[in-house]
């Protein structure tokens, strides 16, 4: 206990306190382990598909099943994450995903058994996300630490898509892709590993067995919880617009791939160092008072895109859009606050589910309405819809804040 007072110190200390905490240390490697595992199967699986069906159709839908499977297993699996002990729910994905993954590296694995088995890493991949952030409180507190914690896993899955594919890449020049698939099976039992030996074994927090249903209902049934959880789900699917729109949109000013692909850094950089920036030089308090201004200002940048820009203009809008993205450390302080403790593994892995699923959502209806509307247009339109709609949130929680923390304020 001595360590989780330690970690109420100042924010000066930053990120580098909440590494002083041994478990911390274990959920953190298992975590870098399994997301740049994920990530090179992902690139391995959609070339190791392509080579054996010469179908661009069915590369994509290779891709595609990493999500489509997300709202289906964070729904019906997530009152596991209260019921059975955190260490024993987290461990146990791990196996299931490197069972599969193991598979997929097996000579002769037909196609469609190699899609099942994506499917099934999809299925459970958010139940094990949302047991580990609720565990995070059992190992940090529940106080600072556990944003600062939460934050550097999320950084850490940020930097995946930048560092990962690249990583993958390189992998598939000295290695087959199924070569490159048992090196994630092997990634998902160090994950295993790590965190049956690094953490401490938890009691449940007495989830129900109760319908999935009745675990959603149980969330967003409170005001001011739901009221947090559309504040994670919905600007989400605005932000993503502009970059799944941003192979249309270059191509329309000119520019080259290298370009492209720049711009497609733009927004997870900006992202990244806006939480460095909240969790190193800001205290929570500090971070607390700045969220709601973030929140409500973090989609304007997009509004540049009204004068159809060129390349650096869009780059600052993208930047700028990901570095408001601090606020979230702010909401996560709030969410942990408002969830009781008996609900938080299910609250946690909703919050997940309802995240990656709508991300998808925003990014086919941002394809849609370009098929209809251009780009800059689509784009701007975004931006606006979603400030109303952040502010209306804000107002939402407002109406519900404590009248202790209104008063502090």
């Amino acid at each position: 206990m001595a360590n989780l007072q330690q970690i109420s110190a100042p924010a000066a200390a930053g990120y580098r306190t909440v590494f002083r905490i041994r478990e911390f240390r274990a959920v953190f490697a298992a975590h870098l382990v399994s997301v740049l595992g994920v990530v090179v199967a992902e690139i391995a699986l959609t070339v190791l598909v392509y080579r054996a069906t010469g179908s661009p159709l069915m590369s994509a839908l290779t891709f595609a099943l990493g999500f489509l499977p997300y709202a289906l297993g964070g729904t019906l699996l997530a009152g596991l994450a209260d019921r059975y002990p955190a260490r024993r729910v987290l461990v146990g994905c791990d196996l299931v995903c490197a069972a599969c993954a193991a598979a997929m590296a097996l000579p002769g694995t037909p196609v469609a058994l190699l899609l099942v088995l994506r499917c099934a890493m999809a299925f459970v991949a958010p139940l094990f996300q949302g047991a580990r952030s609720a565990s995070l409180a059992d190992v940090l507190g529940s106080g600072d630490a556990f944003v600062l914690g939460r934050s550097l896993l999320r950084m850490v899955a940020q930097s995946a898509q930048l560092i990962g594919f690249g990583l993958g890449g390189l992998l598939l020049t000295v290695l087959a892709p199924r070569g490159a698939i048992a090196l994630t099976a092997a990634g998902f039992l160090g994950s295993a590993l790590l965190l049956r030996l690094g953490t401490t074994t938890r009691p449940a927090r007495g989830g129900s067995r109760e319908s999935p249903l009745h675990g959603l209902r149980a969330v967003l049934g409170d005001r001011r919880i739901r009221a947090l959880t559309l504040l994670f789900w919905l600007p989400p699917v605005f932000v993503v617009v502009p970059e799944a729109l941003l192979a249309p949109y270059a191509a329309g000013t000119g520019a080259s791939t290298a370009v492209l692909g720049l711009l497609m850094c733009a927004l997870p950089v900006g992202t990244i160092a806006g939480e460095l920036w909240a969790g190193s030089a800001l205290t929570a308090r500090t971070r607390s008072r700045i969220t709601a201004p973030l929140a409500a200002v973090g989609l304007l940048p997009l509004l540049l895109y009204a004068a159809r820009p060129g390349v650096p203009v869009v780059l600052a809008a993208l930047l700028l859009a990901g570095l408001a993205h601090a606020h979230t450390l702010g909401l996560d302080q709030w969410y942990v606050d408002a969830v009781p403790d008996d609900l938080r593994g299910r609250a946690m892995t909703l919050l997940g589910t309802g995240l990656m699923t709508l991300q998808g959502v925003g990014m086919a209806l941002a394809g849609l309405a370009a098929e209809f509307l251009p780009v800059h247009v689509v784009v701007t339109g975004a931006g606006i819809t979603g400030t109303v709609v952040v502010l209306l949130l804000l107002a939402e929680l407002r109406a519900t804040t404590p009248k202790a923390a209104a008063a502090e304020a």
